[in-house]
């Protein structure tokens, strides 16, 4: 199936903006993890200051007990003169030593105190923690306040920073990506796969670095705040499709530059087929032929997994694929009860970067079936798509058994000879 053409100056601006996209996404992930990084032990230290200080402070409460009124205004001012801010819970009365540190104390604070054990709470229209405990000796309860003003200003500074740090890392991919756009799109015809190595090979190192940040943070996602939880498996699974996107741009650059190579090995696609949902956990019902069928293992693998996996994202059960083999041909069928897709999408569906829907697009990076094909043309066959709306797809796999394997760009070579004769 051959790809519809584009003019250069729509393909300048699509790839200029996939540059800008790949970049804003890597510093804006890069960015957020650490300033919530920086956020959780900032905070945390405060915490642990305050908490560190609230011990000794109520085992000294216990020498102005009772307290009766002028015990318990001396209470106050001493705690007041010593530079810390109090608050005072006794006899079901609530009184703070400086009212401008006075916050609301919830209902769950007061009561893990009153049950005899250090709490602590950051009131959400306030940048104060609370940290108390009750007064040996007493049911009187003694919250010390400590302003985090300092602390949240440090951090809207960082935010401010890393903000303007991300524009300019957007502003200058959009520089690079329309320069790269240009002098890439430029030739007729290699600019395409120049392109695609280029931003693949500069992309590589700092993805990698991205990676690994992101698994440092995922190791410490359950120990942050219930507010920032969300935000960062979010940030996560944004790098790890960022990764496959720069995977998949790798291999497409590899198949374009003629650099990959087969390996012909005897191999069962029915084992294969079965072994690869298993792995992935895919609901596919398998069935048909055993044949041993001489081939690229790896390179069959590849484009078994991406029809499957195309089948489970964006079809729906049942979910069948099948193997049919003869003297000739070996076919393998991979159906599924979707939605289908519109006619007017179904020529493109081999297009790079192309999605039928585009309410689709963050599950894939519109790559699978082009690499497919590809994989699909160095092993000597093809792979068809057939689809109709409201009954399902079905992606065909044709290999023939005794053609000549194919290296390289003579795949697309001899493709593009078969489909003009």
């Amino acid at each position: 199936m051959r790809a519809r053409a584009v003019p250069p100056g729509r393909l300048r601006r699509r790839l200029t903006i996939a540059f800008v996209l790949v970049a804003g996404i890597s510093a804006g992930a890069l960015a957020a993890g650490s300033y919530l990084l920086v956020r959780q032990a900032r905070l945390d230290d405060s915490l642990q200051q305050t908490a560190s200080d609230v011990r000794p402070q109520l085992i000294a409460a216990r020498q102005f007990l009772p307290l009766d009124g002028e015990r318990q205004d001396n209470l106050l001012a001493a705690y007041e003169s010593s530079g810390r801010h109090v608050v005072l819970v006794a006899d079901e009365e609530t009184t703070a030593s400086n009212p401008a540190y006075a916050p609301v104390l919830s209902p769950a604070l007061r009561a893990e105190v009153a049950a005899g054990r250090i709490a602590f709470d950051r009131p959400d229209t306030t940048r104060m923690l609370v940290v108390g405990g009750r007064i040996p000796g007493s049911t009187a309860q003694l919250y010390v306040v400590r302003s985090e003003d300092r602390i949240h200003s440090d951090l809207d500074q960082l935010r401010a920073v890393l903000i303007a740090g991300w524009l300019a890392v957007v502003l200058l991919a959009a520089l690079v990506g329309r320069l790269l756009a240009r002098r890439t799109l430029d030739p007729a015809i290699a600019w395409e796969r120049r392109f695609t190595a280029d931003v693949a090979h500069e992309l590589r190192t700092p993805v990698t670095s991205l990676v690994a940040a992101a698994s440092l943070l995922a190791e410490q996602v359950e120990d942050l705040p219930d507010g920032v939880r969300r935000p960062a498996e979010l940030l996560i699974g944004d790098v790890v499709r960022l990764r496959r996107l720069i995977e998949e741009l790798m291999e497409i650059s590899r198949l374009d530059a003629g650099r990959e190579h087969v390996t012909a090995a005897t191999v069962d696609p029915l084992a294969l087929l079965r072994a690869l949902a298993a792995a992935h956990d895919w609901p596919v019902t398998i069935d048909g032929d055993t044949v041993g069928l001489h081939t690229d293992p790896r390179r069959l693998e590849r484009v078994l997994a991406n029809l499957l996996a195309n089948a489970v994202e964006h079809g729906a059960e049942p979910i069948r694929a099948t193997v049919r083999g003869d003297a000739r041909t070996v076919t393998v069928v991979v159906s599924d009860a979707g939605p289908g897709i519109s006619p007017e999408h179904l020529p493109h569906v081999f297009d790079r970067f192309y999605q039928a829907d585009p309410a689709r697009s963050s599950q894939g990076s519109g790559l699978g079936l082009a690499i497919a094909q590809e994989n699909a043309r160095l092993l000597g066959g093809r792979v068809t798509i057939t689809s109709e709306p409201g009954r399902g797809t079905e992606a065909r796999l044709d290999l023939p058994v005794t053609q000549r394997l194919l290296r390289g760009e003579a795949a697309a070579d001899q493709a593009e000879e078969g489909a003009r004769s």
